[in-house]
C-alpha cells in the first residue's frame, strides 16, 4: 500500500510482521523471539507499522553499521517516509525546534558542536569522586531504612537525577516537576497535546533559568550554553531545547539500566558475583559494557529515512522508504557476539549498539558509563547479599516510553 501510494510497483518483498512485536511472557529480558528468524532469515526486510506504512527493519549488526554511517540515510524526521513511533510523534514532528536529535549535517555537526564539551571523556572523568559519593550517600540512606526498599525511587532514578542536574547547572530540589513532566514527553501512549504541553512547561523552566545563568554564570553546562549564545554560536531557543533534551536523555535512560541491569545480575547470580568480589577497574567497565548489550534498553529501535535509493545485500532501499534499526536485535546477533543469548560479564562487547552507531550516536553515552561503573562497582559489593523481594513474574515492566524497563524493583538484603 506504501509503495502504490508513492506512485512504484510494491517491493517484491512482503510484509512479514507487524512492528513492534511482543516480549514472550516467561523471558522479560530477552528481545522479541520473533526477531531472531527474521535477523536469520530475513534481515533486511520490510514490517508493517501502527499507520499502515511498511518500512525496511534492519536486524544484522554489520547491516546496521554500514546503514547508519551511509550519509544517503537521514534522521530527518519531517521527511513523509519517516517511520515514527505513533501518530503523536508523527504530529509534533513539523514543530519539534532542530536539534542533534532529528538533523543531519551540516546543521547536525554545527548543533553537536556547541555541546558537545561538556560530555567528552576528560571531563566526565573529573566527576567520578562526585558520582561516588551520591552513590554512596543514597546506599547510606537505603541502608538505614527498612531492610526492604524499591531500587528504583532509592537508587536508580536518584543517582543520574542528581548528576544530570549538577551538570547541567538546574536545581535537584525540582526534580520531581522535570522526572514528572520528561516521562510524559517520552510516553508513548499520551496524546501529542499531552506530550506538548509537558515539553513546553520544561522549555519554560529551562528558559528562566538560562537567562539567569546568562547574566551570572556558573560552572555548568547551562552557563557554558549561554556563553555560545552571546558569541553568536547558538540561540536562546536551541539553547533551551538542547537542555530540554540533555535532562530528559540524562536521568531516564541511565535509571531504567540501574534497574534492569540490578534484576539481570540477581537472575544470573554466578555473573553478579563477578562485580561484588572485584574493584578491578577494567572488569567493571566491561561488566557495563556486556550489560548494555545484554539488555539494550532503548526497545523503540533507531528510526532513519533513505534520501537516495541504497543497495545493501540483496535488497534495495528507495528513496523515501523508511528504516527501522532495532537495536536488539543487533546485539544478540550471533554473528557479532557468539553465544549472544547468555549473559557473560566478561564477554569484549564494546562494539555493542545500545547508543546507536554513527555521526547520531548518544552524546551522553561517556556519562552513562561513569554512572553505571560507580554503581554497578558500589552496590553489589555495599549490599553482598541484595536480592529482590518479589519473583520476577509478579514485576510489571513499562513498554510505553522510548526504554523497556520495571516500573517498580523490590529488594531486600
Amino acid at each position: 500500500m506504501a509503495d502504490a501510494l508513492a506512485g512504484r510497483a510494491p517491493d517484491a518483498t512482503p510484509p512479514v510482521a507487524a512492528y513492534p512485536m511482543p516480549r514472550a511472557a516467561s523471558c522479560p529480558l530477552a528481545p522479541p523471539p520473533a526477531l531472531r528468524p527474521l535477523r536469520d532469515e530475513q534481515p533486511i526486510t520490510k514490517v508493517r507499522i501502527w499507520n499502515g506504512s511498511t518500512p525496511w527493519l534492519i536486524t544484522r549488526h554489520a547491516d546496521q553499521r554500514a546503514l547508519l554511517t551511509d550519509p544517503r540515510v537521514s534522521n530527518d524526521d519531517r521527511d513523509p517516509g519517516f517511520p515514527y513511533v505513533n501518530a503523536h510523534r508523527a504530529e509534533i514532528a513539523h514543530t519539534t525546534p532542530r536539534l542533534i536529535t532529528n538533523t543531519d549535517a551540516p546543521e547536525h555537526t554545527r548543533l553537536r558542536r556547541t555541546v558537545n564539551a561538556p560530555f567528552l571523556i576528560k571531563r566526565i572523568e573529573a566527576m567520578r569522586p562526585a558520582v561516588q559519593q551520591i552513590v554512596d550517600g543514597l546506599i547510606d540512606d537505603m541502608l538505614d531504612g527498612p531492610n526492604s526498599a524499591d531500587l528504583l525511587t532509592a537508587l536508580a532514578l536518584p543517582v543520574p537525577s542528581l548528576v544530570i542536574a549538577q551538570l547541567l547547572g538546574v536545581p535537584y530540589a525540582d526534580h520531581e516537576f522535570f522526572q514528572r513532566n520528561s516521562n510524559l514527553v517520552l510516553d508513548n501512549s499520551v496524546s501529542a497535546e499531552e506530550a506538548r504541553a509537558a515539553s513546553g512547561a520544561l522549555a519554560a523552566y529551562l528558559g528562566t533559568l538560562l537567562a539567569e545563568k546568562t547574566a551570572a554564570p556558573d560552572a555548568d553546562v547551562l552557563s557554558e550554553m549561554g556563553g555560545r549564545i552571546k558569541a553568536g554560536e547558538m540561540t536562546h531557543s536551541e539553547a533551551v531545547h538542547m537542555g530540554v533534551a540533555m535532562l530528559i536523555a540524562g536521568h531516564e535512560t541511565t535509571a531504567t539500566m540501574i534497574s534492569l541491569g540490578t534484576l539481570a545480575l540477581l537472575e544470573h547470580p554466578e555473573q553478579l558475583a563477578v562485580l561484588r568480589d572485584t574493584e578491578d577497574p577494567k572488569v567493571i567497565a566491561a561488566a557495563v559494557e556486556e550489560l548494555l548489550r545484554y539488555l539494550t534498553i532503548v526497545h523503540s529501535g533507531i528510526r532513519r529515512v533513505a534520501k537516495e535509493d541504497i543497495e545493501i545485500g540483496d535488497r534495495v532501499i528507495r528513496a523515501g522508504d523508511g528504516l527501522l534499526f532495532d537495536l536488539h536485535a543487533a546485539n544478540w546477533d550471533s554473528a557479532a557476539f557468539p553465544e549472544a543469548d547468555r549473559l557473560d560479564l566478561s564477554r569484549p562487547a564494546r562494539h555493542h549498539q545500545a547508543f546507536g552507531y554513527g555521526p547520531h550516536q548518544c552524546l551522553g553515552q561517556s556519562l552513562a558509563r561513569l554512572e553505571l561503573q560507580v554503581v554497578y562497582g558500589t552496590l553489589y559489593r555495599r549490599v553482598p547479599t541484595l536480592r529482590l523481594a518479589a519473583p520476577i513474574d509478579r514485576l510489571a515492566f513499562h513498554h510505553t516510553g522510548t526504554t523497556y524497563g520495571v516500573r517498580c524493583l523490590p529488594v531486600t538484603w
